[in-house]
Order: structure tokens, then C-alpha cells, then sequence
């Protein structure tokens, strides 16, 4: 049983309650028996013989925490309505485009990980008369979501607005319609999905976390369950190292959260901030998050060379290649081919990419 130490300034929400159910499953032993004849023709029930099977495969285990992970329990012809109790702007308004960090009941019927996605379906029809496909977002709630009772699920979604080459304006269907959703409205989520980013089981790991943006999501239910949470299976003893990258300060979202997690846990966790359009380097280049980490390299390098290092990233898909050339010429000095030797950490699940 997990409690909730520390709250997030949201508005108050009122919630129903629902008796916390529990279920066991019990494989009784089976023992057969069969007709077999024996001498002067008659039948009699004998124990069946038992035979050994080939010994099973051995199943690697993973280092993530992943047993009991539910996948699909909703699908797109069949999603669960949840209904949103919280919707708020988290971008300054002098930020280039608007983040919004919404709140959504699920009553308990959507059992999600810290590191997985939901889908949601936009309400309407597309051009073709057709349900709008699902788009998924990373969860930005620990498991116990935002109020601490496992009753909702948190996202963080940008608008997407843009123009076109023939100057029309577009707005991206899903982003718009979750932006713009008003608490009691009604949304459709499927899932949960993913396993690439469920968090190490090791409690003492160290978690280097890279984000550009929204990809702040599954680092924020990472951080919520280390520190603002206490439970009695799980207590972060290990190094958290967040590097968040954004064009400018009034983009930097969650940053009073985080900060406040530095200020009580300064030995578990530290905080790094990449402000492009603000900030620059030694040499004046803009501080991107591979600018930032440069800063870090050999310790960094050092790190990933432990067996208990785990790197997840979660943004933009231009933000790896920028990580990687840093990593290319680190490796180089010690002799190690930077490509073969990411092969690798993939492989023992130390190596953890989503983006989009």
C-alpha cells in the first residue's frame, strides 16, 4: 500500500471512491488416471505415468519492472471513457506554443506503469466520415496518479499548430481536442501500452533521464514515485539524473516540482536545464541538451561503463543523433566502438529510446 507524501497545487477534485477489490488464482494439482488392462482382461484405474518434458527455455528476466505490466486492456472499438478533471496551461505565454497538463478518471480501470502510453481517440470524424485514429501520449502520473489514488491518469500535450507550404493554417486534431477539453468532458483512451520505458527494478540504479519537452512525460511519473511517494516495496536509493531541454524558460515545464525534489533529495538527485534560445556554452553555442551533457562527458562516460547506469530519452527524434555524437568521440578515447558498444547496453535494457 503506497502513500502519497507530497501534493502538486491543483485545483481540488471531487472523486468517488470504489472498494479495492482483489482477486487469487489457484492451479489446483491435477492427478489423472486411465483404464489400462491387466491380466485376465479386465480394466482398472491406475495413476497415469509421469513423464518429463523437455526442460523449457530459459526466459531471460528483465531488469525492468515489468511483471504484472497490463497491455491492451483497451482498444480503439472498445476504449474506456474517462472524463477530464483537470486542465491547465503550463507554458508561459511568451512561450513558443502552448503545453498543457491534463487530468483524466479512470476509476481505477486503466492499470498503468510509471514509463507507459495511453491512446485517445479525438471526438468527430475525419475527412473520409471516419473515427479519428488514436494518437498516444506518454503518461505523465506515477502509477498512483495526481491524487494519490490510482484513479487517474495525467498527460502533457502540446498544441500542435502550424503552417502549411500552400500558407494554411493547421492544427493538429488530437493535441487541439485535448487542449481544449473542459473538466466533465468526456475522452476516450485506450491502452495502456509499452514497456520500453518501465523503470529498473534495482532501487539503488542510477537513471540518467533526457528529455526535450513533452518528453518530460514518463520522467515525471519516474520522479513522482521516487520522491513525492512512499512505499513499502520500493524506496529510491539510487542517483536520479534529469537533463530537460526547451527553447526558453518560460517553456521549462514542471520545473518548480522538480526543483522542490532537488531541495529534499539532494544526494539522489540532480537537475540539469538546456534553454536553447537563452543560454550558451563556453564557446557561444546555443545550450541544447546535448550542449548541457557535453559539460558532463566524462562523468557521464563513467557512469555508463556501470552495470546499474540506465539511460531513457523521450522527445524529439532529432535530439539522439545529438547525443550520440557526443558519445562517439568519449568512447573513441577508451579504445570502444560507440556503436557497437550502444548495441549492447540495448541489449541488457541500460539503453532506452522513445521518439517521436
Amino acid at each position: 500500500m503506497a502513500a502519497l507524501t507530497a501534493a502538486v497545487s491543483f485545483p481540488s477534485t471531487k472523486s468517488t471512491s470504489l472498494p479495492a477489490r482483489t482477486s487469487t488464482i489457484i492451479s489446483p494439482e491435477r492427478i489423472t488416471f486411465k483404464k489400462v488392462p491387466v491380466y485376465g482382461g479386465r480394466l482398472v484405474s491406475v495413476r497415469a505415468q509421469v513423464t518429463t518434458e523437455a526442460p523449457a527455455k530459459v526466459v531471460k528476466e528483465s531488469k525492468k519492472n515489468e511483471e504484472g505490466v497490463v497491455v491492451n486492456k483497451f482498444k480503439p472499438k472498445n476504449p474506456y471513457i474517462g472524463r477530464c478533471l483537470l486542465n491547465t496551461k503550463i507554458t508561459g505565454d511568451d512561450a513558443p506554443g502552448e503545453t498543457w497538463h491534463m487530468v483524466f478518471s479512470t476509476e481505477g480501470e486503466v492499470p498503468y506503469r510509471e514509463g507507459q502510453s495511453i491512446g485517445v481517440i479525438a471526438d468527430g470524424v475525419d475527412k473520409n466520415e471516419k473515427p479519428h485514429k488514436l494518437r498516444l501520449y506518454s503518461i505523465a502520473s506515477s502509477a498512483l496518479g495526481d491524487f494519490g489514488d490510482s484513479k487517474t491518469v495525467s498527460l502533457c500535450v502540446k498544441r500542435l499548430v502550424y503552417t502549411n507550404e500552400k500558407g494554411e493554417l493547421v492544427k493538429g486534431v488530437c493535441s487541439n481536442f485535448l487542449c481544449d477539453l473542459k473538466p466533465g468532458a468526456e475522452v476516450k483512451i485506450t491502452g495502456p501500452v509499452g514497456k520500453e520505458m518501465l523503470m529498473p527494478k534495482d532501487p539503488n540504479a542510477t537513471i540518467v533521464m533526457l528529455a526535450t519537452g513533452t518528453g518530460i512525460a514518463p520522467f515525471r511519473s519516474y520522479l513522482w514515485k521516487m520522491f513525492f511517494e512512499k512505499h513499502e516495496d520500493y524506496k529510491f536509493t539510487g542517483l536520479a539524473w534529469l537533463f530537460l531541454g526547451v527553447p526558453t524558460s518560460s517553456s521549462l515545464l514542471y520545473k518548480e516540482e522538480f526543483e522542490k525534489m532537488k531541495e529534499k533529495n539532494p544526494d539522489n538527485f540532480r537537475l540539469d536545464f538546456a534553454v536553447s534560445r537563452e543560454q550558451t556554452n563556453e564557446k557561444g553555442e546555443k545550450m541544447y541538451i546535448q550542449t548541457r551533457m557535453a559539460q558532463y562527458a566524462k562523468e557521464l562516460w563513467e557512469l555508463l561503463k556501470k552495470d546499474n547506469t540506465y539511460v531513457y530519452m523521450c522527445g524529439l527524434k532529432g535530439m539522439e543523433k545529438g547525443i550520440d555524437d557526443i558519445m562517439v568521440s568519449l568512447a573513441a578515447e577508451d579504445g570502444i566502438d560507440w556503436t557497437e558498444y550502444k548495441r549492447q547496453l540495448k541489449k541488457s535494457e541500460q539503453w532506452n529510446v522513445e521518439v517521436y
